[in-house]
């Protein structure tokens, strides 16, 4: 039996849990599952009822320990890692009593950080700071959320704090937008929720990104290139001025921060007859997003009125909605978060989250769920890092939510 959060996440990010964008099967990648396992082991031991299901999700229950009546709450954190950079092989590194200065990854020393391109390390002086190697990512986006609650849930299975009834939920495949499809909400039971899968520690995330994906289809004339004159409508050609005659200076993610949305062709698949533009359309006002699909449909019908015969069709298919839509209805959610970061002396930091959060699915399913931090940094990246005692700080804000519900 591992007891520390620190063990924990340094057992969890061993296990490769990546997932495959281009599986359609439930978990995407096998290996997933691997880490369940683990997961369910540990939690026999413990003593704390638990199940999984096809896709690899874990669900655990703790009953209530108190008599007064409490809300049924859950916790949620993601088993899988991104596709974007290797999760195969992950050694963990211990950087103890961190004074300053740069942290050279010895299996790639190219891959060095320093407070100049990570400047929350200034703030992480007589930190333990946990790195990879240099050549995989570490994994702390979602495991050190999934160790936290693990670790507070061993905790109150020991009587650590009174507490009403509690589930957890790791889900699968978050990373490739997938990690709710499977969820069983009458077997979470739950009113309400917190997600572990933000960064710094204090951060709380009640906002983010609506998104939208949009598909535009362009359909080109085809010559035989030697007698095309006035005859060929050139797809790829198309295609290519239609990306450049979109904002270039605004409504990119480049040009973007903050609360500003974007759209962003992410693929394009083009041959002299047909082409294929993959865009994701984000916005904090979701209504912005359908003024961002006109948008395109404007481009692309004034740069095929110069090309007689090409056609184009735009199709947008929803992903998620901002959760603050729902949580504005449920300030109390917000406020027990806060007062539990605060209780043990944190002082909270509100943030919008440019992306998704399984969160938001949750919110709009109707299960109220914010995001809280896990202490990640570098996510997706062979420069991610996380520290022990910011995960400690996570458990601990579990376990002030947990108290507070409970009317302590």
């Amino acid at each position: 039996m591992v007891y520390t959060v620190s063990e924990r996440f340094l057992k969890y990010v061993k296990v490769d849990t990546q997932a495959d964008p281009t599986s359609e099967t439930y978990p995407s990648s096998e290996k997933q599952k691997d880490l369940s396992k683990i997961i369910l082991a540990e939690l026999k031991e413990m003593g704390i009822a638990a199940s999984t299901n096809e896709a690899g999700y874990v669900y655990a229950h703790l009953p209530a320990t108190t008599d007064q009546a409490a809300d049924h709450i859950f916790f949620c954190s993601h088993l899988d890692t991104a596709p974007d950079c290797s999760g195969t092989d992950v050694k963990p590194i211990v950087h103890k009593n961190y004074q300053g200065g740069d942290l050279v990854l010895p299996d790639d020393t190219s891959q060095t950080l320093t407070p100049d391109n990570h400047p929350a390390l200034a703030r992480k002086i007589g930190h333990d700071i946990i790195t990879a190697s240099g050549l995989t990512l570490l994994g702390a986006d979602d495991k050190a959320g999934v160790a936290a609650i693990m670790d507070a849930f061993y905790q109150m299975s020991l009587g650590a704090i009174e507490h009403g009834p509690v589930s957890l939920l790791f889900t699968t495949d978050e990373e490739v937008g997938r990690g709710t499809h499977k969820v069983d909400f009458d077997l979470l039971g739950a009113s309400y929720g917190y997600t572990l899968d933000s960064g710094e520690v204090g951060h709380m995330e009640f906002e983010n990104f609506s998104a939208d994906a949009a598909t535009l289809q362009i359909q080109g004339v085809s010559a035989h290139p030697g007698t095309a004159k006035g005859k060929m409508q050139n797809a790829i050609r198309i295609a290519s001025e239609i990306i450049l005659s979109l904002p270039q200076d605004r409504l990119t993610p480049e040009t973007t921060e903050g609360r500003e949305g974007f759209i962003h062709p992410g693929k394009l698949h083009a041959e002299l007859e047909s082409a294929t533009i993959d865009f994701i359309l984000r916005d904090f006002d979701t209504k912005e997003l359908q003024a961002h699909a006109n948008l395109i449909r404007e481009t692309a019908a004034a740069v095929c009125a110069k090309y007689p015969g090409a056609t184009t069709t735009l199709e947008v298919k929803q992903q998620y909605r901002n959760m603050r839509e729902v949580l504005d209805h449920h300030p109390d959610i917000v406020k027990i978060a806060k007062q539990a970061m605060q209780r043990v002396g944190i002082t909270p930091v509100i943030t919008g989250i440019r992306g998704g959060t399984d969160g938001a699915i949750l919110s709009h399913k109707g299960l109220p769920c914010p995001n809280i931090f896990a202490g990640q940094h570098a996510i997706h990246s062979r420069q991610e890092w996380t520290t022990i005692q910011d995960m400690q700080k996570a458990v601990d804000t579990v376990l002030e939510i947990c108290k507070i519900v409970a009317g302590h």
